[in-house]
């Protein structure tokens, strides 16, 4: 087993390297919340929500805090790198759309919103974050607050409809159809929900909330699939009881399990909704990502796919280095090549390396039907 764990990190690595010759996308457009997002909420003024001071953006290029919450870049830059062969989309809120479509360099945008959710209310107060003490209890000051934290995944749906208008504008209807079939369309949401309902306290039972998630993502997706999407890679949540910022909760530094239950539940729930929708649109492909997988394989496999350490935050302070965000008088530590999280919540750009490598070449295991690599080929 551990022999066939190596190889499946050198064949990922191998992977990784050979993209000069392999299927691409037309463009990509990318959704979702903070593992996703490479400057949306630079452009929300007091926005609770945001990565654009240090130590955030160490490691990326001339050591820039772009907004990324990442000491680099996350997944979303990596795979977009993968399969468009050009540099991550920029955030849709940094371009002048009408002008940007118009380019033979168009290669998508970023609509993610760090904090956001698959409901509206999700991110919009500082619930979503919660005040690091005693768990489920809300901050009430910030429930009073009118300012504007995210983009909802319902808004940036909406971006994306202004996107297509000037889309149809300029390439006509036929070729926005014929760009967009093409194109894949990526998102990575619904932790951020999840993490809400559980701080809560909410006396709704789970199975019925989860399903509530799940018809959220449905509209979403029809939504898009109105506007000519035909391509989907859906990333599912990871197993967030097992980031650091959740293992302060467990007196002995595990995991949340409970809070693991929850992202299992979700998955599945996605897993049948991409199988239905996908029965009604023959033309529709589609990947799930399944990050739980993904990440709990890092966790009992970490030696052997050198992270020596899979429950610190790499910048923060307090236990676990989780009790804070990554900011300039943060502790940071000395190797974040070896770290699985680089803030309370968020992978290292290692560990989205990784991700990335995984879900554009892996196994079903990790990534199914298809991969993402199959996908930009279908």
């Amino acid at each position: 087993m551990a022999k066939r764990l190596v190889l499946i990190a050198l064949c990922l690595a191998v992977v990784a390297l050979r993209t000069a010759n392999a299927a691409k996308v037309p463009a990509i457009f990318i959704f979702g919340d903070s593992t996703a997002d490479v400057g949306t909420n630079n452009f929300l003024p007091g926005s609770k929500f945001r990565a654009n001071i240090p130590f955030n953006g160490i490691d990326f290029p001339g050591g820039k805090a772009t907004g990324r919450f990442s000491n680099g870049l996350n997944s979303a830059d990596l795979l977009a790198m993968l399969l468009v062969n050009k540099i991550s989309p920029p955030p849709f809120l940094s371009v002048d759309i009408a002008s940007v479509v118009k380019k033979k360099s168009f290669r998508g945008l970023n609509f993610a919103s760090g904090g956001s959710g698959l409901l509206d209310i999700t991110g919009q107060t500082m619930l979503t974050l919660m005040k690091f003490g005693t768990p489920k209890e809300p901050n009430h000051d910030s429930l009073q607050s009118k300012q504007k934290n995210v983009i909802s995944l319902g808004e940036q749906i909406q971006q994306f409809h202004t996107v297509h208008g000037n889309l149809t504008k300029t390439k006509g209807l036929t070729g926005t159809k014929n760009l967009l079939s093409k194109s894949l369309f990526f998102i990575s949401t619904a932790s951020n929900d999840i993490f809400s309902y559980y701080h809560s306290g909410s006396t709704i039972p789970k199975e019925d909330f989860i399903s509530s998630l799940g018809l959220a993502y449905e509209k979403y997706l029809r939504a898009l699939l109105d506007l000519g999407a035909r391509k989907f890679g859906i990333i599912s949540v990871p197993p967030i009881g097992c980031c650091p910022s959740q293992r302060v909760y467990n007196a002995t530094g595990g995991c949340l399990e409970e809070l693991n239950g929850h992202a299992r539940a979700f998955h599945a729930t996605i897993g049948a909704l991409m199988n239905k929708l996908s029965s009604e649109y023959k033309d529709m492909k589609y990947s799930v990502g399944n990050t739980y997988e993904m990440t709990i394989n890092v966790i009992e496999n970490a030696a052997l796919l050198n992270f020596t350490e899979v429950a610190r935050a790499c910048c923060g302070a307090g236990k676990l280095n989780a009790e804070a965000f990554c900011q300039p008088k943060a502790i940071l530590c000395s190797d974040r090549n070896v770290y699985l999280f680089w803030d309370l919540f968020h992978p290292t750009q290692t560990a989205a390396q990784l991700a990335a490598a995984t879900l554009y070449g892996g196994e079903q295991r990790f990534v199914s039907p298809i991969n993402f690599a199959q996908l930009a080929a279908a």
